[in-house]
């Protein structure tokens, strides 16, 4: 049976990794993690495992780690992965500055699964979207996504991925396009512009919908999360996979693509 390590296992998407790796015949919760300050610190989340701080020991009884946690925790994952050679799943959000190429880099020697969101419908809807992207020429893209007011970054991984899968389809560079907040006098709209708002309200999930707006028409593609569980599944399903694979830096879509 694979030994996981759960990365920010307090958490909401932890504690639905925990629920879930409970019932599975494939994995086994080994080692579970959290920030040495948490309030959790020390109690049991799962038969005999405890949640802890020690990020070297943790690496050391794990087959493949899940990290749902901070920027700064992933990064310090990553030093700790690569001396062991472990295979990662990682569904941080909010990384910024060289954390990309930190990750690239250590995908050089680790294999990698990354994702804004592990929902198998989210990893469909990216394929929709782009080739809803390619299709629909000259019409108009924007892009709406609702969270829980606990969330701290915006706009959302997912809202992000869903508007890049869009510029690429169409060739465009999203740091130049993208337009995350409309207000006052902003004059007409801007051949190419993809806009990205975020709403954070109540307990929500997870919520995206990408808006095709063309002359007489407006094509809508959404998903909505009902649960953590998707998610969580999903999430599963990348760790197994990725264990043994070769060095590498892989999406949810490879994931789903190759079995």
């Amino acid at each position: 049976m694979t030994r996981v390590l759960v990365v920010g296992a307090a958490g909401r998407m932890g504690d639905a990794l925990v629920r879930a790796l409970a019932v599975s015949s494939e994995l086994r919760l080994t080692a579970a993690l959290e920030h040495a300050t948490h309030s959790r610190l020390g109690s049991e989340v799962a038969p005999g495992v405890k949640l802890g701080s020690d990020l070297r020991a943790a690496c050391a009884q794990a087959d493949v780690a899940i990290d749902f946690s901070s920027p700064s925790s992933t990064l310090a994952l990553l030093d700790h992965a690569e001396s062991l050679g472990l295979p990662l799943v990682i569904g941080t959000t909010g990384l910024k500055g060289d954390a990309d190429e930190r990750i690239a880099r250590a995908a050089k020697r680790l294999a990698i699964v990354r994702a804004a969101n592990f929902s198998l419908g989210v990893t469909v809807l990216l394929e929709f979207v782009a080739e809803a992207a390619r299709r629909l020429e000259g019409y108009e893209i924007d892009l709406l996504e609702m969270h829980h007011d606990q969330k701290v970054d915006a706009p959302s991984g997912t809202a992000l991925a869903l508007a890049r899968a869009a510029a690429e389809a169409r060739g465009q560079d999203l740091q130049r396009d993208a337009v995350y907040s409309r207000e006052g006098i902003t004059g007409k709209r801007k051949p190419g512009q993809i806009g990205v708002q975020a709403l954070r309200l109540g307990d929500s999930i997870g919520e995206h919908t990408v808006y095709f707006a063309g002359p007489g028409e407006r094509v809508e593609l959404a998903h909505r999360a009902l649960s953590r569980d998707n998610f969580a599944n999903g999430a599963l399903t990348a760790a197994r996979w990725v264990t043994g694979r070769t060095p590498g830096l892989y999406s949810m879509r490879d994931v789903v693509r190759r079995g």
